[in-house]
């Protein structure tokens, strides 16, 4: 699309006029950088704002935009004042008071997937869901690229939505939050999926029914809706008069899970897609993941066939369900991306013998009691970590053992003692990461590192057993 058409579509959806309009682009992350490099080129009048003193982009930026405004270390009133339009990065919540104010004042609320929804001509799918979306996001990217499409992935995943438009594909995969979702209006995906919701981000929501109305965004305009059966929070989205494909992994739907001589196959209605055993992909969970790929890409058009091959291929993300080693028989388990209750269940699911788990971090306001019965049913033990590991004790109840650690190798080394051949000691914080580290990645990368730790352990006579901290310490 020419840069023409695109300040014509902003103008009529916006009133986003390169003449007149004032844009404030709020937050200085790789969201505002993409955003401040599309508004530039469109030679729109704009400035940035971040709170923090020194944002950890800003050196970077100035290299590359040296003449553009930048306002730090707090919410400049003044610059709130001026700007007709506000593009408000998804870190940034809109209860701030200078964001309130100057929305009182007739600014008007813009997201970076507003202006993408209005810079192409390419089909668009967009996926949303509490858990299993980077997965899922993922999964449809490399459909598409075996099936010869040329397609951007990105969005909350990896590449913002913004710097995709330089690919020129033939398809968009988009992963978005609810932050970005809650203050998008213009996109019209061709199909879109929430693939669950449970609870997330309650620290920025006003509670679960808000924090599902904003996911339920995803669906507007009149593409192919996704739905998911299990849930009844998605199932309860469904618009009658939409085309809408379901999935399952406990129930029959569009597509699902059946049995024929022993052996579970991915369906879709009637047609026997491929083995389950087949998706190199640790949990059941991972299942809906695929089920809810292959809906969306029969939902574009993408062969069935040339789908499930991507699939049989998938070795799935970092930090997210990846067998890390096996050392005495044990298996070792980081699925360090789980920053919410619903992940981590999910996690715990997908083991038929219980696990030895380690969990914690920063709750994000989540009610941890929600937690309790899926560790009672599939963990062995608890091994704790963070800021909230008190909430979680606390949650638990004694409904197994709970053991505290200060650190990802103190909790490894805990989680190693306790141990038996056959068992998998599983990483799913259920918590966000940024109490005790840069981000869920970099806590991912320290239990990976400590696990190699043990390698050396192993290749010696067992060392002695730890002596384990009393629950009480927690």
């Amino acid at each position: 699309m020419d840069s023409a058409a695109i300040t014509a579509l902003l103008t009529k959806n916006f009133a986003l006029d390169p003449q007149t309009a004032k844009v404030l682009v709020v937050g200085l992350g790789s969201t505002g950088i993409s955003v401040a490099h599309y508004l530039q080129g469109l030679n729109f009048k704009f400035a940035i704002i971040d709170s923090r003193a020194k944002p950890p982009m800003m050196e970077e930026f100035f290299q590359q935009m040296p003449d553009t405004p930048v306002f730090t270390g707090g919410f400049d009133e003044a610059a709130f004042k001026v700007a007709t339009h506000l593009v408000v990065s998804p870190g940034v919540s809109l209860n701030e008071q200078s964001i309130i104010k100057a929305i009182a004042n007739g600014s008007k609320i813009v997201s970076d997937i507003d202006l993408f929804a209005c810079s192409v001509d390419a089909p668009i799918v967009a996926i949303s869901g509490s858990n299993g979306k980077s997965t899922v996001t993922t999964m449809l990217g490399e459909m598409a690229k075996a099936a010869g499409i040329e397609v951007g992935v990105g969005g909350n995943l990896g590449t913002p939505a913004l710097d995709l438009l330089k690919l020129n594909a033939q398809l968009y995969v988009l992963e978005l939050s609810s932050f970005q979702l809650e203050r998008t209006s213009a996109l019209n995906a061709v199909a879109a999926t929430v693939l669950n919701i449970s609870a997330d981000h309650l620290d920025r929501h006003v509670d679960l029914a808000e924090y599902a109305r904003e996911k339920q965004r995803i669906f507007r305009g009149d593409g192919v809706m996704i739905i998911n059966v299990d849930d009844p929070v998605v199932y309860a989205m469904r618009d009658k008069g939409r085309k809408i494909f379901t999935f399952s992994i406990n129930k029959k739907a569009d597509f699902h899970l059946a049995f024929k001589e022993n052996t579970e196959y991915l369906m879709h209605n009637e047609s026997w897609l491929m083995p389950l055993a087949e998706l190199p992909l640790e949990g059941r969970h991972n299942a809906a993941n695929a089920l809810a790929a292959l809906a969306l890409g029969v939902a574009v058009g993408l062969d069935e066939q040339v789908m499930c091959n991507a699939l049989r291929k998938f070795k799935g993300l970092s930090h997210r369900m990846q067998r890390v080693a096996e050392i005495r028989g044990v298996t070792w388990v980081n699925d360090s991306k789980a920053t919410n209750i619903g992940a981590c269940i999910a996690a715990l699911q997908g083991y038929a013998r219980k696990v030895i788990l380690i969990a914690g971090g920063d709750a994000k306001g989540a009610d941890m009691n929600e937690l309790a019965p899926a560790i009672k049913e599939k963990a062995k033990s608890v091994v704790l970590i963070g800021k909230d590991a008190g909430l979680i004790k606390q949650a638990l109840n004694d409904c197994v053992p709970v053991y505290s650690a200060g650190n990802m190798a103190q909790a490894v080394q805990i989680a190693a003692d306790l141990a038996d051949a056959g068992d998998s000691v599983l990483l799913s914080p259920a918590c966000a990461s940024l109490d005790q580290y840069k981000n869920y990645q970099d806590r991912g990368d320290k239990f990976t590192k400590a696990v190699f730790a043990l390698v050396d352990r192993a290749a010696s006579p067992k060392a002695p057993t730890l002596v384990l901290p009393s629950v009480a310490a927690i």
